[in-house]
């Protein structure tokens, strides 16, 4: 049986980066030379799409706006074995890429993450390196996450994570997504570090670190709701039988005392929160089970594909 060589497709999604495609998509061709690389286009003004043809890209365009309808694309257009996602403002070191897919396939993993280095101050700015740590450390107390760049935009992702993977984001939240998405399905995964460049002149990111950042943390709840609901609604439940009982409990021991019962308002209101209180319990305990059900279905997905270490032919 001859050797199993893996297709590996580049992934860049873009949008205005004129200034960067360019060199970003020779890097990554002349760093893995058997590799398709593909640039997504969102609605760009400038010249990305005519620039990226130029320098030897399959280009193809995502016109509802947002990062995470661009990758929801590319992960169903394109078929590969090995994925590997960069942005295209040539900020991540395209050099590195042979050495994180043969991290992949060596130690037969389904993610690894190039986990940001900068190498000069302007490159990763300092609002964006707090929030990242704030995000990520959330995330992984959490969901047991044992990862230092959870936002990183560098993956090598292996063919069964890719077309397994129900994404939901629209925007930049879709690398926490990623993230949570290989930790519950427990997948083997790595993060390696990579220097992360200062872009270039005449390329503005498109982060936006408070108002990205808020948007990222709702996901981040959201996907605490969705994936551990259980947690959740217990977390509710506990704060409203808290409340519960601290309006009620003067009203109580007065009650026992006069067999009365003053301030019937309050009274009602502490009632009525521990009841919701009780029904938000009984709602995470059955979304749990569902929950499981959703978890069975996703893993089942996953199996159903072959690694990139595998050596079949079909």
């Amino acid at each position: 049986m001859s050797e199993f060589a893996p297709r590996i497709a580049v992934l860049l999604p873009c949008y205005n980066e004129e200034a960067a495609i360019g060199k970003t998509v020779r890097d990554f061709r002349a760093a893995l030379p058997d590799a398709a690389v593909y640039v997504y286009d969102n609605n760009s003004k400038d010249r990305t799409v005519e620039v990226a043809r130029e320098a030897g890209a399959i280009v193809r365009t995502e016109p509802r706006q947002g990062k995470g309808n661009v990758m929801r694309r590319m992960f169903a257009d394109v078929d590969a074995d090995i994925y590997v996602l960069a942005d295209g403002d040539d900020t991540y070191d395209a050099a590195q890429a042979p050495e994180l897919v043969a991290k992949l396939q060596q130690e037969e993993l389904d993610l690894v993450t190039g986990r940001r280095v900068h190498t000069k101050a302007d490159a990763y700015r300092a609002g964006h390196v707090l929030g990242n740590k704030m995000l990520t450390g959330l995330t992984a107390l959490m969901f047991n996450i044992r990862l230092k760049d959870m936002l990183s935009g560098y993956r090598i992702m292996s063919r069964r994570f890719v077309k397994s993977f129900p994404l939901t984001a629209g925007g930049f939240s879709i690398e926490t997504e990623l993230t949570v998405h290989a930790v519950r399905l427990l997948l083997p995964m790595a993060e390696v570090d990579t220097a992360y460049k200062e872009r270039p002149v005449g390329s503005a990111s498109k982060l936006n670190t408070y108002r990205d950042g808020f948007r990222i943390l709702f996901r981040i709840a959201q996907l605490i709701r969705e994936e551990r609901p259980l947690f959740f609604f217990s977390v509710i439940a506990a704060v409203l039988a808290a409340i519960s009982m601290i309006l009620g409990w003067s009203l109580l021991i007065e009650f026992i005392e006069t067999q009365k019962v003053p301030r019937l308002p309050t009274a009602l209101l502490a009632t009525g929160l521990m009841v919701i209180a009780f029904l938000s319990l009984m709602s995470g305990l059955i979304l749990d089970t569902v929950t499981r059900g959703r978890w069975e279905a996703k893993r089942m997905a996953y199996l159903s594909f072959r690694g990139p270490h595998d050596r079949r032919n079909t």
